[in-house]
């Protein structure tokens, strides 16, 4: 094979190899059998052979050195010539049965011949070959894009590898990456499995700014031609519903912000006595038997018990004093008859005539009884504790109200200012209920009943509605969706039929809400996955798409608490993948994103990144060996990405394929409108100043024109 030979190995470390090309190589180009074929371009290749095996090397780095040599005589005459050098980062390795592994398990030797790269090659290095069947768990077979040193090779990924343990699409504003990610998806559409379309895909997209929706439905010019196998659900900012009574304990505490060391336990009180739905006395038994002396009595020897008998009154209480008796008994506000029954029996022993071995015995039994019952009280008091992060009704009024009420009544003594330190939360609570802003999307002021709110509002998320709909409910789940079924044209959805991507529009949500609605959505996925049997789980893969990520799991706090959405993406990114759970994070600063949940992540699609920081952070996620491809990064042109990790056969350079339709994200066209003739009524500020006091977004196709 010394044909194919271009150059020699002249220094070798853990994952570059420095190869001096040959004198008598003139230029940048050899010819073979085949064709002619270039030795030294960037992002090209180069083969190394190794015995059978042959280790690929990615070119990224070219350079020519003159040398200075001296002659045979003796005489002081010096000669330069030029010797040209390459640095090729080895990715992976040509088995002796051609199928190509990446990485490499043997090294070159000094002098060890160099190699161009053929079209067998790069057939085996690009998995071009056709294929009667696809292996979807080891085949690389969706293509994303093609490769801009190899323009007839496609770039291609395996979805399962992509999603199942989540991957990040990187780059800074304006370099594709929401084309990036609509083209992939879209691309999964397209695709042909083994004769089968995708007909059971549950998709989520967060989407920040609203521009995904003309991606996955069109428009009337551009329509998606697989609308009707995607039936995408776009949930809009009047369709985005999310019970309050679904958050769980961290949930409110974040929103509403208690003091910890007076308010919280109040309000986590409050809360537990809501969703239980308990009523309690004004004070506590144990109160009550202070106030009256029964403790005092329990504790008393039989002896002291004869000598305040004489007396015939202790305390607060006149043994006599039957209706007084009878009112301790009857203030025990409890559940448990029978053990007022006791009580009261035994309180009205003691009032009469016995004998002090009675009274002894009395007692005792005072005693048991009141342990028993504070017993079932602590029961009592585990149980709403532990309900209290359940997704259970109640309402957000009464809570504010009565729940309040009752909670600061359980905790409250003499000189006791719970109440006052208590007053500022509630407050608080009054308005966040006042302002639709808050109140709308998080149901605060509903007072209907919603048949099924959980199965519903989880249904709806994932796209299938159609599962749990029942056209006779009136319920605003099942009224958004009659909606959709009503609209026309690329807008509406096919009844009984499950939409495969969901598009929830976060726009216009206010920020006050904006991480405590995207965690809570995330959580209540999360939780309701683990609840699929064992012999099920994994079987309803979910991919969530977060759109601008930063907003959602910063790794650096606003202010002094932590994100309420990234502790719930950050425990997806940890254990989502075992209940079928995947995210695509999607970043223009991934400086700014949690480094737990970017650890995580298995595959990158990383676009132009020009901020150093950024740069920097990317070579630390990623593996030594891929550094030097990623130095490409300030300079890649739109639409260009590096893609590495688990999903690629190998790390590469690809130029994405076009999204079509696009999303709504295209660059404004300056010069294009300062210079276009517009109608005299554009923009119609009265109606977008309406639409914006509404808290809704102006649509002017809902509108007559002039008007």
């Amino acid at each position: 094979m010394s044909e194919r030979s271009i150059g020699k190995v002249i220094s070798v470390d853990s994952f570059r190899a420095y190869i001096r090309l040959d004198d008598d190589l003139k230029s940048l180009y050899k010819s073979g059998y085949e064709d002619i074929f270039e030795v030294a371009r960037i992002n090209s290749y180069v083969i190394i052979p190794i015995g059978s095996d042959k280790i690929v090397a990615m070119v990224t780095s070219v350079r020519s050195i003159d040398e200075t040599e001296i002659g045979k005589n003796k005489e002081a005459i010096f000669l330069t010539k030029s010797a040209r050098y390459l640095v090729a980062t080895m990715i992976g390795t040509i088995e002796n049965s051609g199928k190509y592994i990446q990485g490499v398990y043997n090294y070159p030797i000094l002098d060890n011949p160099v190699w161009y790269v053929t079209s067998q090659d790069l057939d085996n290095i690009f998995d071009q070959k056709e294929k009667s069947s696809i292996n979807f768990v080891d085949d690389y077979y969706l293509p994303i894009g093609t490769s801009p040193s190899f323009s007839d090779y496609k770039i291609k990924i395996n979805p399962d590898k992509f999603f199942g343990k989540h991957a990040a699409i990187l780059g800074n504003t304006g370099s594709g990456k929401s084309c990036t990610f609509a083209s992939i998806i879209q691309s999964m559409f397209d695709f042909d499995y083994n004769g089968k379309k995708l007909k059971n895909a549950h998709i989520i997209i967060f989407d920040t700014n609203g521009e995904y929706k003309q991606a996955f439905q069109g428009t009337k010019d551009t329509p998606c031609k697989n609308l009707e196998l995607v039936n995408p659900f776009h949930i809009d900012k009047d369709g985005l519903k999310v019970p309050f009574w679904f958050m769980n304990f961290a949930d409110f505490d974040y929103l509403f912000e208690p003091t910890s060391g007076t308010q919280a336990p109040v309000f986590k009180r409050a809360i537990g006595l809501a969703k239980n739905q308990a009523e309690i006395s004004d004070k506590p038994i144990l109160d009550k038997f202070v106030e009256k002396g029964i403790l005092n009595i329990i504790e008393s020897s039989p002896d002291d018990i004869k000598k305040r008998k004489c007396t015939q009154s202790y305390g607060n209480w006149n043994y006599n004093d039957e209706n007084e008796i009878l009112g301790l008994a009857e203030a025990i506000n409890t559940n448990d008859n029978e053990t007022i029954e006791n009580i009261k029996e035994l309180v009205q022993e003691l009032g009469e005539e016995i004998s002090i071995k009675r009274v002894s015995e009395i007692l005792k039994e005072l005693n048991e009884s009141y342990l028993e019952y504070i017993s079932k009280q602590n029961e009592k008091q585990i149980s709403i504790e532990k309900n209290i992060d359940l997704p259970v009704r109640f309402n957000f009024q009464e809570l504010i109200t009565r729940f309040f009420d009752e909670a600061i009544n359980e905790q409250e003594n003499s000189g006791n200012r719970l109440r006052e330190f208590v007053s500022t939360l509630r407050l608080r609570l009054q308005s966040y209920l006042g302002d639709e802003r808050i109140s709308k999307p998080l149901l605060l002021n509903e007072t209907g009943e919603i048949t099924n709110a959980l199965a519903k509002f989880i249904s709806f998320i994932l796209g299938d509605f159609c599962k749990v709909y029942n056209s006779t409910d009136t319920d605003l789940f099942t009224e958004s969706y009659k909606a959709k079924l009503g609209k026309t044209e690329i807008e509406k959805l096919q009844e009984d039929k499950s939409s495969q991507v969901t598009i929830i529009d976060m726009s216009l949500l206010p920020f006050e809400v904006l991480e405590t609605i995207t965690g809570l959505i995330g959580r209540l996925i999360l939780d309701f996955t683990s609840r699929l049997s064992e012999s099920n789980r994994g079987k309803l893969p979910i991919v969530i798409a977060l759109e601008e990520a930063q907003n959602y799991i910063p790794e650096k706090n606003r202010g002094d608490r932590e994100s309420i959405a990234k502790k719930v993406f950050e425990r997806i990114a940890r254990e989502g993948r075992k209940y079928g759970i995947s995210l695509l994070v999607s970043s223009q600063r991934p400086s700014e994103l949690s480094k737990t949940v970017l650890s995580q992540c298995n595959s990158f699609i990383i676009h132009r990144l020009q901020n150093p920081e950024d740069q920097k952070y990317v070579r630390q996620l990623v593996s030594a060996a891929n550094e030097d491809i990623l130095q490409q990064l300030p300079i890649l042109p739109q639409q260009h990405v590096v893609v590495m990790g688990d999903a690629v056969r190998t790390p590469v350079q690809a130029r994405m394929n076009n999204a079509n339709p696009r999303p709504n994200s295209n660059n404004p066209k300056f010069v294009e409108n300062w210079t276009a003739d517009l109608d005299e009524n554009f923009p119609n500020y009265v109606k977008i100043a309406e639409a914006w006091e509404k808290g809704e977004k102006y649509n002017p196709s809902n509108i007559e024109p002039n008007e």
